[in-house]
């Protein structure tokens, strides 16, 4: 089972080894009764028996409107780990469908994790599920592994610059032979949420049609479905003025008040709203820094043995953009 914690509304990811993607992704919440007020654990600790039972997690628990709604997890930091064991057994009985004393489980951490959060993580899988064994890895370092299937036997390595982007900040992280290096850890506070607001401000200049208590949520589809990195910013803008036909698309939606469908174009925002990461001004006043600064300034900051191999293997990083955004 792998669990990501990447951002605040945290999405969980778990599946079988062998497998090239997860079996099942559900949001990392869970439904309580509402008796079990927010951080009051010892009230919980003291109401165990049919009230522990009474529980959702994932989907369910996002429409159980007579139930609280906790994340158990903030920025990949478990806060609740009551909470926190609670879903992890419904995600390995119930989504896994899984005895987790047959199994050896793979658990992915943050950058920065402390020692306490990973030793409360292995106490509750080792003592609470009874697992044979456990490997708690850094999300970076699995993303290195992860880029193997597309590379030739000679080019695998777990040397490299990882930007780890969540919803609400993004990691840039140095990883050599597979060790991070912690010290030399960058963090922006540019991420998914900052583009969704960015979309939903650009979609409300424009677009009168959307309903004014859902145009967070348009912006979050439009940003998952039509959102991509465009290699030249000039460039990108004349080819939907030449040829607008050709790139605009059309999201529709449901008007939740009057159930009636609404239709948006969605032309500019589709390249404009990731492009924050390149120019930040747009969104943040406070952070002009651009991704490629950072990546730059973060293997400056390695250790000079190491920082050859880190510029030879950035190619990763140029999905965000063509190669001379990262000069």
């Amino acid at each position: 089972m792998i669990i990501e914690r990447p951002r605040a509304g945290t999405y969980t990811k778990l599946g079988y080894a062998g497998n090239t993607e997860p079996q099942f992704i559900v949001p990392s919440c869970i439904a309580i009764k509402e008796s079990a007020k927010v951080g009051d654990q010892a009230q919980r600790r003291m109401m165990k028996g049919v009230d522990d039972l009474d529980f959702f997690i994932g989907d369910e628990a996002i429409d159980k409107p007579t139930y609280a709604t906790k994340w158990p997890i903030r920025h990949g930091i478990v806060e609740d780990w009551d909470l926190m064991e609670r879903f992890m057994e419904q995600v390995i009985f119930k989504y896994l469908r899984a005895e987790p004393e047959d199994h050896y489980f793979l658990l992915t951490e943050p950058p920065l994790n402390t020692p306490e959060n990973r030793e409360y993580t292995a106490e509750i899988m080792f003592e609470s599920f009874n697992v044979p064994g456990l490997y708690i890895a850094v999300q970076a370092v699995l993303a290195l592994a992860a880029s193997w299937t597309s590379r030739q036997v000679g080019e695998r390595t777990l040397t490299g610059t990882v930007i780890d982007s969540g919803d609400g900040v993004t990691h840039v992280i140095p990883v050599a032979e597979g060790y991070v290096i912690g010290s030399c850890i960058k963090h922006i506070p540019i991420a998914g949420r900052d583009i969704t607001y960015f979309t939903q401000q650009l979609l409300r200049e424009r677009e009168v049609g959307i309903p004014p208590e859902q145009s967070l949520e348009t912006a979050k589809a439009v940003k998952e479905r039509f959102s991509y990195v465009c290699p030249d910013l000039v460039k990108e803008f004349n080819k939907y003025d030449i040829d607008g036909s050709k790139w605009i698309k059309q999201y529709t939606g449901i008007n939740a008040i009057s159930k009636k469908e609404f239709t948006i174009d969605v032309g500019y925002e589709r390249f404009l709203g990731p492009e924050i990461f390149f120019h930040p001004e747009f969104a943040n006043p406070d952070f002009t820094q651009p991704i490629s600064e950072v990546v730059d300034e973060v293997i400056q900051n390695c250790p000079i043995d190491v920082r050859r191999p880190l510029y030879k293997v950035t190619k990763a990083v140029k999905r965000f953009g063509k190669c001379a955004r990262l000069s």
